[in-house]
Formats: C-alpha cells, sequence, structure tokens
C-alpha cells in the first residue's frame, strides 16, 4: 500500500468490484464502523485490475484506515478477483472533495452552528445556507429522548410547507436540537439543491434587523427572509424584549407561512413558557408541532459515547461506557466532553480505556457531582420549589400537594444520584422500593405527555446542577 500517481481506471469495473467489497464489509463490521470509514471511501480499479486506489478524505482518515482495514479489504479484493489485488490509498485533493452528507461524523451537538458553518453553494444559487454539513440525521443517535423529535424533524425535511408548521423543538442546552435542525436543511438540500434554506441563531436575526434600520435597507431585508423554502432558527427565547426584532420576524413567519415554505424553531423552553414574547407571535409558535428534547436515557447515552469514541478513532468498551453514562447524565455536550477527556489522558499516558483510567481522567468531575447533589439536596430543592415542608419528604402525608412532590423527589433522585432504589425509599421514611419505583415510572411516564410538568423538572434539575 502506497500512496502516489494511480494508473488508468475502469468506471464500471469501479462500481462493481468496490460495491461488491463494500457488501462484504458491511455483513462483517458494526453498522457505526462501517458508515463511519468504509462508505465514504472513493474507488478506482485499474484497467488490469491489479490495482484499486481508495480515495481518503485527510491524512488522519488515512492513517486509521491503513492500520485498521487495509488488510481486511486487501483480502476480500483478493477473494473477489481470484488473484492478489494492490491497494492504494490517497488522500483527495481540496478542490474535489465532494461536501459530506449521509455519511459524515461529528462531534459536534447542538453548538452554535455560525462557529461552524460552511456556505452552501449549488453551481445553480449562491445562496448561503449557513447550515453545517456534517450534522445530519444518520449521525443522530436516536433513543427514547429524541424519538418523537427526530421522527417529525424527517417529516418536514421530506414534506417542507405541510404538516407540522411550524416545528417548534424545546429543551435544555446540549440536547441535539441544533443538530436536528441542520439535519432538516442538509436533508432537504440533499433532495432539492436549488432550495433556499437559510440556518441562523435568533441573535443573527435580531443583529440583521438593527443593521436593516441603519442602513435603510429593510426592502432587501424583506427580499431575503420573505423568499425562503425553510427558515431553521435557533433560540427564539432571544428575542425577549426586543419589540421591533419581534415584529419583523412576524412578518416575516406570516410571509413565509403563506408561500407555504417552512419554519422550524428551537428555545429552552414551550411556547407559552416563554416570557417578554408578543402574546400573538407565541400563539404562531404554537399552532403547528411542538415537541420536546429530553436529556438522553442511559442506553441512549452509552451508544452515543460508543459512537463519539469511533468517530474519534478510538473505542470505547461497553462497561466504560455504562460507567460514564451513570455519572454524565445532564445532556449530550458534557458527555462529549467527558469523552474527550478519557481519550486525551488515555494518548498522553499511554494507557488502554478502562473504568480505572475513566475514573481517573474524570475525578473533578465526579467529585463536583457528588458534592452537589444528594438525595437530601434534592429533597430539599423540590420542597422549596414546591413550597412545602423538608420534613414532608419522609413524613406519612398524603395529600396531592404533599405526594405529588414527594414522587419528583424520587424521581430526581433515582435520575440524579447513584442510590439504589432501597437507599432511596430508606431516606424518604423508610418506604419500600416499590413505592419509588412506582414513582419513578409514573413521573417518568408522564413526563413525556404533560408540557407543564417537564418544564417544571428542567428548572429543577438545572437548579440541582447548579
Amino acid at each position: 500500500m502506497i500512496e502516489g500517481m494511480t494508473p488508468e481506471f475502469r468506471t464500471d469495473a469501479s462500481q462493481t468490484l468496490w460495491q461488491a467489497c463494500m457488501d462484504e464489509l458491511a455483513r462483517e463490521l458494526p453498522e457505526q464502523q462501517f458508515n463511519t470509514w468504509i462508505k465514504p471511501l472513493a474507488a478506482q480499479v485499474s484497467e488490469d485490475q491489479q490495482t484499486v486506489t481508495l480515495h481518503v478524505a485527510n491524512r488522519f482518515k488515512l492513517d486509521w484506515i491503513r492500520a485498521q482495514y487495509a488488510a481486511r479489504l486487501a483480502d476480500v479484493l483478493a477473494n473477489l478477483q481470484g488473484h492478489p489485488v494492490k491497494l492504494e490509498l490517497v488522500i483527495t485533493p481540496r478542490e474535489n472533495l465532494v461536501k459530506p452528507t449521509k455519511t459524515a461524523t461529528s462531534s459536534v451537538v447542538d453548538m452554535p452552528a455560525e462557529l461552524t458553518a460552511v456556505a452552501d453553494e449549488p453551481a445553480s444559487n449562491a445562496f448561503r445556507s449557513r447550515l453545517n454539513r456534517a450534522l445530519n440525521f444518520d449521525n443522530l443517535v436516536e433513543g427514547t429522548a429524541n424519538r418523537m423529535a427526530r421522527a417529525a424533524a424527517m417529516h418536514v425535511s421530506g414534506s417542507p410547507g405541510h404538516l407540522y408548521n411550524p416545528l417548534f423543538i424545546y429543551g435544555g442546552v446540549g440536547l441535539g436540537k441544533t443538530h436536528l435542525m441542520h439535519a432538516i436543511g442538509n436533508k432537504l438540500l440533499a433532495d432539492r439543491p436549488d432550495a433556499k434554506v437559510l440556518y441562523i441563531h435568533a441573535e443573527q436575526f435580531v443583529s440583521d434587523v438593527v443593521k436593516a434600520y441603519q442602513r435603510k435597507t429593510f426592502d432587501e431585508f424583506k427580499q431575503h427572509y420573505h423568499s425562503l423554502d425553510l427558515l431553521l432558527i435557533d433560540d427564539v427565547q432571544f428575542f425577549a424584549n426586543k419589540d421591533r426584532t419581534q415584529e419583523e420576524f412576524f412578518n416575516a413567519f406570516e410571509a413565509l407561512l403563506a408561500k407555504k415554505s417552512h419554519i422550524v424553531m428551537t428555545s429552552d423552553t414551550y411556547p407559552k413558557g416563554l416570557a417578554d414574547i408578543h402574546e400573538r407571535l407565541v400563539s404562531r409558535f404554537d399552532s403547528g408541532l411542538t415537541v420536546a428534547m429530553e436529556p438522553p436515557e442511559l442506553e441512549m447515552r452509552v451508544a452515543i459515547l460508543i459512537n463519539k469514541a469511533i468517530s474519534e478513532g478510538s473505542e470505547m468498551p461497553e462497561e466504560v461506557a455504562f460507567f460514564v453514562a451513570k455519572n454524565v447524565r445532564s445532556n449530550v455536550r458534557e458527555l462529549e466532553g467527558a469523552l474527550r477527556k478519557i481519550l486525551a489522558y488515555s494518548r498522553f499516558n499511554q494507557k488502554e480505556i478502562s473504568i480505572q483510567l475513566a475514573r481517573d481522567a474524570l475525578r473533578d468531575l465526579l467529585s463536583i457531582q457528588n458534592r452537589q447533589i444528594s438525595v437530601e439536596n434534592i429533597q430539599k430543592t423540590v420542597a422549596d420549589y414546591y413550597k412545602i415542608k423538608v420534613a414532608d419528604m419522609y413524613s406519612k402525608k398524603r395529600p396531592a400537594s404533599i405526594a405529588r412532590p414527594r414522587q419528583i423527589a424520587m424521581y430526581l433522585a433515582k435520575e440524579m444520584t447513584q442510590k439504589s432504589l432501597p437507599e432511596i425509599g430508606e431516606l424518604f421514611g423508610g418506604r419500600d422500593h416499590t413505592t419509588v419505583l412506582h414513582a419513578v415510572r409514573k413521573i417518568s411516564a408522564e413526563r413525556q405527555q404533560m408540557t407543564e410538568l417537564n418544564q417544571q423538572l428542567h428548572v429543577l434539575e438545572q437548579t440541582l446542577k447548579g
């Protein structure tokens, strides 16, 4: 395997031989590994069938594929051809790179895409979408926490302007809201390259309104925003107390709906929970479909860690992923931060990833969590929030005004501490573990259905995390 000049190639041979090779590897490799490392490769086969050249996007991927997969690739190709095949790896010149869509991977989740955005440049349309092409549906791990939002987003991307217009996605920081919006835009552009799609943060819209006033360019402003096929706008809570901005957004909103364009918004709270936003705008936000993005459940956190480790060129043992997932519960961004610490610690110390190594790498994080979040702290925080006495948490009183907060505190104790069900029951007045289990299941189920309860839990969780 060498890098260098390649012979003359046969396009039909490339397609047939390489497709057969990919089919074989797809059966052998885990889906995430295949999609990350093999599927994006472009192959060419020489005229004499003796050489296969694989084009790789960058040096890191070339080195990783050569170390991890080249030997198996050569074996599969030799078996298919009936004779040894020379395998070459070359880095594709930057001007020839095709921006990734479905097979791209990224460790970025829910970060302001202005920082990582790339221009979208269809040959027939110089419109700048501000989309991050690395964020798509394929590399968004699905779980109970985001299943409904993901399903709605996929529907919008496949049939914009119809159902779920507008689509309003809400939830805490780092849960994947921005990732989902970019996935919608990228899917629509993959299907309709000439579509006018724009992703912006709400603060950018505010800035554009201010500039239009200063420069007296409101005609251009309206032409830009009112002509879109899809508007993706992040963190609309930033419109609070900005009356002129809200007025212009209302006008753009009405214009886009009138021409059957689609609007997707995110916020840290559900529409009726937004403060200092005009009522008529709130009613528009709430007129389509409103879906929540929840903190990822344990299994989803484990899957995220394993997949992200692979995309970083490493493998995390499942037991280590479970250890980290049990201790980092809040959001995907914190999970990724923990993963980066573990990978860096492993490489610096030249040690394999293990539970002990993860414990050492995350020592400060685990210490802070263990110090801040205790069952007693949860009981006090919930009691203060619902204006009951802390003693009511472990009393035998059963009126709804007390029993409900007590169940919520039990749920949070299970979600945010390492205590077992019997241990939690003991701290709630010596209750049986089945009582705690009932409370956890009840609140968990109702959280999915009741917007107000979900918002209350978000507030409590953020308060407890400091």
